[in-house]
């Protein structure tokens, strides 16, 4: 009779899409990767599914990340570690002086993250932002984002390899940016770069004091192609490939990508609403992240 159960619920399961990392459900997709730190309370991330990116940049690439933000980012577990409830926190820390920032900034192992052909990509997290806002937020740039796999190496690419930024808010102003970065930054600029092509600003009034889900589709099943990107579930922004011409869009989509997430302080994107960090900005608040997946459907 126990036999019989199990084997019942299993097909169960396997019909609604629950279960493990081979799960699929028509809605989001077949989860072919994951991290739903559960890890010790203290401890580090898992180093084979993360790197831990160190410093200023990339070696050979441009300072400061390419974006202008001031801390330096580290592998120490005071700036990156589990909570033992379930959660990553990275935690910027001050040091010594208003410009004197410790980080944390990691990105997956992998970078063969795409859609199937004729099929769809997704990548989605449960993220609580900073719970900072006013001037103690100055600064604060939380992000869930990904990069095209050929920069890995090159670091000079941007923006043609492309970049899907899931989510960033800065200054703690209770919303969300969602951008695709493509093409060049030179005429005929057809992405808009350095601002790329974006969602604005969208408000969010709780996402400093709740966790959230944010997600990304990259669909290449339908013409044209879309990315679109969800706040718990509601399609909020769409790009489509006819927006672009189909070189831009192909250099920017047609390879893997990987995945990143990261608390910077200051910066290019800060400082167009405000600026920071200040004298006033508080130090170690962190961001939380329930989970980060990634789905795929044929």
């Amino acid at each position: 009779m126990t036999n019989k159960f199990i084997l019942v619920a299993s097909l169960i399961a396997s019909l609604l899409g629950c279960g493990g990392d081979g799960g699929s459900n028509p809605a989001t997709g077949k989860l072919i990767w994951r991290d739903e730190f559960n890890a010790a309370a203290g401890t580090g991330v898992d180093t084979k599914k993360w790197i831990y990116d160190i410093g200023t940049g990339y070696p050979g690439g441009p300072p400061n990340w390419g974006t202008g933000e001031i801390e330096y980012m580290t592998d120490d577990t005071a700036n990156v570690y589990h909570d033992g409830k379930g959660h990553l926190v990275i935690k910027p820390l001050r040091g010594s002086g208003t410009l004197d920032w410790t980080s944390g900034r990691i990105e997956t192992q992998r970078s063969d993250f795409q859609p199937p052909k004729e099929g769809m990509l997704a990548i989605e997290a449960s993220i609580q932002q900073p719970n900072v806002s006013g001037d103690a937020a100055a600064g604060y740039w939380p992000a869930f984002w990904s990069l095209g796999a050929p920069f890995r190496g090159n670091y000079q690419n941007w923006p043609g390899i492309g970049e899907i930024d899931v989510m960033e808010d800065i200054n703690g102003r209770s919303s969300l940016f969602g951008t695709f970065h493509c093409g060049t930054v030179s005429p005929p600029n057809p992405c808009n770069e350095f601002t790329g092509l974006g969602s604005g600003q969208t408000a969010c009034p709780d996402c400093q004091t709740a966790f959230h889900t944010y997600r990304v589709e990259v669909d290449v099943s339908i013409e044209p192609q879309e990315i679109r990107w969800y706040l718990d579930g509601s399609n909020y922004f769409t790009v489509r490939s006819n927006e672009v011409d189909q070189t831009t869009w192909s250099n920017a989509t047609d390879h893997g990508y990987f995945l990143i997430v990261n608390v910077a302080m200051g910066g290019g994107f800060p400082d167009a609403f405000g600026g920071g960090p200040t004298a006033a900005t508080v130090s170690g608040v962190p961001m939380l992240v329930d989970y980060v997946r990634v789905y795929v459907r044929h």
